[in-house]
């Protein structure tokens, strides 16, 4: 792929932006209504992170450990059923038309397309999927030589400033830089996602929290209502 042949970037952020749901702790939920994850144990756990990620305070490394605990020594084929499962239960229900559109009309448009979230990519690739976008810049997670999943992260963090630094790394891999675009949008409901909100020659403030709807409107940016 050349410069020449992107007339502009688009980059979503996924949970509350393009899913009315929170994905990481929704499939924490789920792990619990199935029976891999403790109940109380793990709900507690799970709302106390969730809850710093919504006060911007998220202790990523130990909440990566906490969310993969349940499902990273079970073996590949476990695996691959339980986030079917959840796809088909917890995420198809909750892809809504408004949000499929604005997909697809940023990629009729030629844009390059990606998700960039701070949810890790054992939850998020099959979202992706869903959306039909090919490239996802998720948390990622280090795997042993063996390929099991460590319970720690690989690499830059898709998180706060992270998500920027990711975006470089990716644009990189395909020889790209963000100067090779006309336009830049980034679509966000959270204050987590200032640095690439700021980055963006086209913030987009999209279902936002109370906290980035009043930057949003002290910036001029572009806000967005795409669910009740």
């Amino acid at each position: 792929m050349s410069g020449d042949a992107v007339r502009n970037l688009c980059l979503f952020d996924l949970d509350h932006t393009l899913l009315p749901i929170d994905s990481d702790h929704a499939f924490g939920d789920f792990l619990v209504r199935i029976g891999w994850a403790d109940a109380q144990e793990f709900r507690r756990g799970n709302d106390h992170y969730y809850a710093q990620y919504q006060a911007g305070r998220l202790d990523l490394d130990e909440y990566i450990d906490f969310t993969t605990r349940p499902w990273r020594t079970r073996s590949p084929q476990e695996q691959a059923w339980v986030q079917q499962r959840f796809v088909e239960e917890v995420v198809h229900p909750n892809l809504k038309p408004a949000a499929l559109d604005l997909v697809r009309s940023h990629q009729s448009q030629g844009d390059l397309v990606a998700i960039v979230t701070a949810t890790n990519e054992f939850v998020t690739a099959p979202i992706a999927a869903a959306f039909g976008v090919e490239h996802l810049l998720a948390v990622q997670l280090e795997r042993d030589a063996e390929g099991a999943v460590t319970g720690r992260i690989r690499g830059v963090p898709s998180y706060q400033a992270g998500k920027v630094t990711r975006v470089d790394q990716w644009l990189a891999s395909l020889g790209l830089r963000w100067e090779d675009f006309g336009r830049t949008s980034f679509y966000s409901d959270s204050p987590n996602d200032l640095p690439l909100l700021e980055r963006a020659s086209d913030p987009v403030a999209t279902n936002p929290s109370p906290a980035l709807e009043q930057t949003a409107v002290a910036r001029g940016w572009r806000i967005l209502k795409l669910f009740p």
